[in-house]
């Protein structure tokens, strides 16, 4: 088995990507075809998305000071506990039985994708079943890491909460509660930044071992750490060119919003309509990673079957 390869380029990987991309949407150009690797990218990237910014400023709401609001707020929910106890209880459990339903159709969908842009194909039907255990064990995966970085997230949120509540309320010294907020944060930083690197390498090339050899994310994921051990500092060249790319990714849509006056962000927010509208996007980047991970050897190349196009005269 290859594991460090004389030359691995993040530059080499873009020209294939994009052939790849003309290839699978444009020759010729089906519009049905769209529709059907749409869908598996859509179900492919159904976990992501964003979140609410909130912005806390030093009043309550009508001007009303802080400290007062949040004592009417306290009193209020004393007050209030037979119906928001359990209402908190089912909102949780829906919030739960929703992540599980969308990670476990995204894990489907990662495999479909997979195989449209490895095969040329669009088809939902073959893929769904035949990457089946695949899938299985790949959201098995995705829920024991999410649930370790929920516990990791709530647990050092709650440690910086009472950090800085004995800061507000001198318990002790300012020094060492700045020292230890600040070293809170910067470890709760690193292990969120873990975590997105285990996801984002799982999604990337974990999965793509997982389509080529086994059904057990787990083995694939011994196989890839045997490789990334060996090559840290192309992987670590990788995720900065990846951020490169989300880059330039996003000055696209923000320029396609702006000439539109937000017209296409409107239409870009659609679920699965705006993923067929920038399939060609998605299609390179997916197409990128693959081409990317198979300069390390045949054993990781997904296109191994691929008849390479005779050259046009």
């Amino acid at each position: 088995m290859t594991i460090r390869p004389d030359s691995v380029s993040v530059l080499d990987p873009i020209s294939p990507a994009f052939n790849r991309v003309k290839t699978v949407l444009f020759s010729p150009f089906d519009l049905k075809k769209w529709f059907v690797i749409g869908f598996c990218a859509w179900l492919a990237h159904l976990n992501k998305g964003g979140g609410p910014n909130l912005n806390f400023g030093r009043q309550g709401p009508h001007g009303v000071p802080l400290d007062e609001t949040l004592y009417q707020a306290k009193e209020y929910i004393l007050g209030n506990l037979h119906w928001i106890i359990p209402l908190i209880v089912f909102g949780v459990i829906a919030l739960m039985v929703l992540w599980l339903v969308i990670t476990w159709l995204s894990s489907r969908g990662k495999f479909m994708f997979l195989h449209c842009v490895a095969e040329n194909k669009s088809e939902v039907k073959i893929p769904w079943s035949k990457f089946r255990a695949h899938a299985n064990s790949l959201f098995l995966f995705r829920i024991v890491v999410g649930i370790i970085s929920l516990l990791v997230v709530a647990l050092f949120c709650m440690l910086i909460f009472l950090l800085a509540l004995s800061l507000i309320n001198k318990v002790v010294p300012n020094i060492f509660s700045v020292t230890a907020i600040l070293l809170s944060t910067l470890v709760f930083i690193t292990l969120v930044a873990v975590f997105i690197l285990v996801l984002k390498f799982t999604t990337d090339f974990v999965v793509s071992i997982m389509y080529l050899r086994t059904a057990k994310c787990v083995d694939a994921w011994r196989e890839f750490l045997h490789l990334l051990s060996t090559n840290k500092g192309r992987f670590v060249l990788y995720i900065l060119f990846q951020i490169v790319i989300s880059i330039a990714i996003s000055a696209i849509i923000l320029a396609a919003a702006c000439v539109t006056c937000c017209c296409a962000a409107c239409i870009l927010a659609i679920p699965y309509i705006g993923v067929v509208l920038m399939l060609p996007l998605v299609v390179f980047k997916r197409a990128y990673s693959l081409y990317y991970f198979r300069q390390f050897g045949p054993e990781f190349d997904v296109f191994v079957t691929e008849i390479e196009p005779a050259p046009s005269l």
